[in-house]
């Protein structure tokens, strides 16, 4: 092994985890993999000695990936965080617990790689010097089940998110599509990438807004590709003021 990454993986089947042991192993960019088949076991390990990063199942018993991950992230220093489940549904949660990856069972080479490449992206960042590193992008993508099929909804090609009790209905330019969770959780998750909320049960994606219209009854709608979307009164004042603000910003952009 020729790497520098030390990494952990924790599972509690011995198969799984030894094909992830011996995936991460053959990778150029690990060092020294240590595995581990509980995730107590896996506490005491890291309180005993450093890891860069922690590869790690959901479906545990006793403690499960998820609360693992969260009592990782108060450490003084967490190790980079990637999940490795046979379950797509825990994707919206491990996201927001600041996973840089999540990958599905079986795992691929490839796909490992591709996780270890944001591994070491994230790390030297943290290592660059004085300014902390940008936080890793959160939910740039969402899964979505249909027709016993899991598919994956961009953000960017979200124009808007529509509440519906416990699912949030997404808009786009190919159709509309749910995912469990709530509107407010999504907005946590979509405002850094310009997702405002603009009424009670929707967010809308400022560059989807191409113009603003009134209604019958003189209220106001964003219209965008994917449908009209109604503005509350308490929200349009900040709607026009943040819609000016992106055009400057384009103007003075396209100006240089």
């Amino acid at each position: 092994m020729t790497g520098h990454l030390r990494v952990l993986a924790v599972d509690d089947l011995a198969p799984a985890l030894d094909e992830l042991a011996r995936l991460l192993r053959a990778a150029p960019e690990v060092g020294e993999v240590v595995a581990v088949g509980d995730p107590l076991g896996a506490v005491k390990r890291i309180q005993a000695e450093p890891f860069d990063a922690v590869f790690l199942d959901i479906a545990m018993p006793g403690l499960d990936g998820l609360e693992l991950a969260a009592l990782l992230n108060r450490l003084a220093e967490p190790p980079v965080i990637v999940f490795v489940t046979a379950h797509d549904r825990h994707a919206v949660d491990a996201y927001g617990l600041g996973a840089i990856d999540y990958l599905l069972k079986p795992v691929r080479a490839e796909r490992l790689g591709d996780a270890l490449t944001k591994v070491e992206r994230m790390l030297r960042g943290q290592r660059a010097g004085d300014r902390p590193p940008p936080p890793p992008d959160r939910m740039p993508a969402l899964p979505v089940e249909s027709q016993g099929r899991t598919c994956y909804v961009r953000r960017d090609e979200v124009c808007f998110a529509e509440a519906q009790g416990d699912y949030v209905r997404l808009h786009t330019s190919r159709g509309v599509h749910e995912v469990r969770m709530p509107l407010s959780r999504l907005q946590e998750y979509w405002e850094p990438a310009g997702f405002v909320r603009v009424h009670r049960g929707y967010l809308v994606a400022l560059d989807s807004v191409r113009e603003l219209r009134s209604d019958a009854v003189g209220g106001v709608l964003a219209h965008t590709a994917s449908g009209d979307v109604p503005v509350s009164r308490r929200h349009a004042r900040d709607l026009r003021e943040r819609l000016l603000q992106a055009a400057q910003q384009a103007d003075a952009g396209a100006g240089r």
